[in-house]
């Protein structure tokens, strides 16, 4: 600066006119080549701030799975090898470049997962009874899921790390919010299911255990039970998961089976269940339409609108909202109060149909400490 004053002289208000425009040249140029990296520097402390939650999360998570299981195992220290191997486990999705067969092809990849996954409980716990079964077949699903947002993260955040990409790490930071929504959901989850407590999911089964109550009741399918009941001259065919295990059961094979029993003699099917609210939206409001209101990976729907599409028959669809902490925590009062508007909406339905009629009614979700 002294240089420039020599040059301009005495004029000493064009020189501190000057002097602020280096100045603030001389700032951008310092932002322009450090800037990038502080914010780099905040961005690494605020993942590796979620990473050591997530890590925490994932090992309080799987430690509480291995001494739930060690509880009816005994041996605590070969559960906990095993289990830690086993979040690991993975199924390989078939092609669907050919959608011909892609949903028989994907059923038989789900039955197999879960025939395999109960192997591995039975191998930890060859005395474990079906419940047990049940209970410890969500608790390591909670585990693995919680485990591969850990690894995610710890993917992104390395790669950010290694390559000194600031796109990486920046796009990480700003979902890091949301990852840890769902996994916070996840891991509150835990206490319900070890408690085998009835979660928000479960709203459909608690729809349907009310209007079977009571009621004789039979298996129609895996893991699935139906009973037959009388509602002012029309007959309701209700369907739903064998509780109070925590299973979803397979109500599209069970739907399809009493069509075809029924020769398609069937006037409506009636479906209710959760589904996602939109921010803003009412715990345990209700919404109204038509089709197959399943949040099924596949085949179960499928069977369920081949059968109806086959034989004209019209779906219809109630839903309860819920986040997805409601939906996999304990059931909420607001969930629990929607059942007995749901079954007023049912009641409207079924009444629209003459005297004789017969409606399928199904309660889809987890009927964890749902029973019938």
């Amino acid at each position: 600066m002294a240089v420039i004053q020599q040059i301009i002289g005495q004029d000493t208000g064009f020189s501190s006119i000057l002097q602020y425009i280096l100045s603030i040249i001389a700032f951008l140029l310092i932002w322009i080549l450090v800037g990038n990296k502080l914010q780099m520097i905040i961005w690494i402390w605020s993942i590796k701030k979620a990473l050591r939650a997530l890590t925490e999360m994932s090992t309080k998570a799987t430690s509480q799975v291995v001494e739930r299981i060690s509880k009816v195992a005994g041996n605590n220290f070969e559960v906990s090898n095993k289990v830690n191997m086993f979040l690991d486990f993975f199924a390989i999705y078939p092609v669907d470049l050919d959608p011909n067969g892609i949903v028989r092809k994907l059923e038989h990849l789900l039955n197999t997962e879960r025939k395999r996954i109960r192997e591995f409980i039975l191998s930890l716990v060859p005395t474990a009874s079906k419940q047990d079964i049940d209970n410890f077949e969500n608790l390591l699903a909670i585990a693995q899921v919680l485990n591969i947002i850990y690894k995610y993260v710890r993917h992104n955040f390395i790669l950010g790390e290694k390559t000194k990409s600031p796109y990486i790490l920046m796009q990480l930071e700003m979902i890091i919010p949301l990852i840890m929504r769902y996994a916070r959901a996840y891991y509150n989850a835990l206490t319900s299911f070890i408690n085998l407590q009835p979660i928000g999911d479960g709203i459909g089964a608690l729809v349907a255990a009310k209007l079977m109550y009571g009621q004789k009741y039979e298996k129609i399918a895996e893991d699935t039970v139906t009973a037959e009941i009388f509602f002012e001259g029309r007959r309701l065919i209700v369907v739903k998961a064998e509780g109070p295990s925590g299973v979803v059961g397979k109500p599209g094979e069970a739907i399809s089976k009493i069509i075809e029993m029924r020769s398609g003699n069937i006037d409506g099917i009636v479906m209710v269940d959760a589904a996602m609210k939109l921010e803003g939206e009412e715990v345990g409001s209700i919404a109204e339409g038509v089709g197959a209101a399943i949040g099924d990976p596949g085949p179960e729907k499928y069977k369920i609108e081949e059968e109806a599409t086959k034989h004209k028959i019209p779906i219809y669809a109630l839903v309860v909202k819920e986040s997805l902490e409601d939906a996999i925590t304990t059931m909420k009062k607001e969930i629990f109060d929607a059942a007995d508007k749901i079954i007023e909406k049912i009641r409207a339905i079924v009444t629209s149909y003459p005297k004789g009629a017969t409606l399928i009614i199904a309660g889809i979700g987890n009927t964890m400490g749902i029973g019938q």
